[in-house]
């Protein structure tokens, strides 16, 4: 894997340019790159709807940044993943605004539960949370989205979809038949650039990317590699550059983002995509099973 954290000329949070008058919703906002995110987008003066589960958590969130940097705005609302009705209700508060969504970030997500658990709504929870609730959220807001001049959703995955355990199981996506931590986190992040990319065939009038954080020292490790990424992982701010770079950058449908060292650390360059997010077929099969699993039906 090449290096090209030298080699590259190296992006900063500094080229993001205005935001001024945007509106941007960012899932899992009050914590981890989600939250440096979230911060350097408001700084660059976006409105910037943090969606968290915990209120008070999230409260806590916006009290720093609003004590740290208490000219940008910043709103926290509850959305939880696990739960199709909240997913619900957070959409349709948002679309009674009758705002233009201008920035979706789909960045919340969990790893390596060690134990099989389900969501409200019986879905295998790191399936259920990472992708098949971004899915639902995604499909709610877009008539939000379509209200934007430049409409762009980007999807938080993660470098475990380079590996070879990551896979798409069309037979087993609610990993019922084995279930094995890793794997099933793995198959849920290569969803997410499943999705990433037949959002963008479907619709053209939207710009639709990913990014992965690399090695990122976040709470996302309380169940594995936590040791490991404490000594060999970045900061957060820095694992947060490919997704605010994907958020602003200008950029074609279908480009991923991640760090230029091994793909571990530094300044976020373009990588490739897996190869095997690029199966079409499966791609569009996943996407009417989310639809058929969520009930939520995208429209034009």
């Amino acid at each position: 894997m090449k290096c090209t954290c030298c080699t590259s000329k190296k992006w900063t949070a500094d080229k993001i340019g205005n935001l001024d008058g945007k509106n941007v919703v960012i899932t899992g906002g009050n914590s981890g790159i989600g939250y440096y995110t979230a911060l350097e987008l408001g700084r660059a003066g976006a409105h910037v709807i943090i969606a968290c589960r915990d209120a008070v958590r999230g409260e806590a969130a916006l009290t720093e940044l609003r004590k740290y940097y208490p000219g940008f705005l910043f709103e926290i609302e509850l959305l939880d993943l696990t739960d199709l009705l909240s997913v619900r209700m957070f959409a349709e508060k948002y679309l009674g605004t009758n705002k233009p969504l201008d920035i979706l970030i789909n960045n919340a997500g969990i790893m390596a539960l060690p134990h099989r658990e389900l969501t409200s709504d019986g879905f295998e929870m790191q399936f259920g949370t990472n992708h098949l609730g971004h899915f639902a959220l995604t499909g709610l807001l877009l008539p939000a989205l379509k209200r934007s001049d430049a409409p762009r959703v980007v999807t938080v995955s993660s470098g475990v979809a380079n590996m070879k355990m990551a896979r798409i199981d069309l037979g087993n996506l609610q990993s019922e038949t084995a279930y094995e931590p890793m794997e099933t986190y793995a198959q849920s992040k290569l969803a997410n650039l499943a999705f990433m990319l037949e959002l963008g065939r479907r619709y053209d009038w939207l710009t639709s990317v990913a990014a992965h954080p690399g090695g990122a020292k976040t709470n996302l490790q309380k169940h594995k590699y936590k040791h490991l990424i404490k000594f060999l992982g970045q900061h957060a701010s820095k694992g947060a550059q490919p997704t605010i770079r994907a958020a602003t950058a200008p950029v074609e449908t279908g480009t991923y983002y991640g760090p230029g060292c091994l793909q571990m650390w530094g300044a976020p360059v373009e990588v490739p995509l897996p190869e095997k997010a690029r199966n079409g077929a499966l791609n569009a099969a996943l996407w009417d099973e989310s639809v058929r699993l969520t009930k939520v039906h995208y429209h034009s």
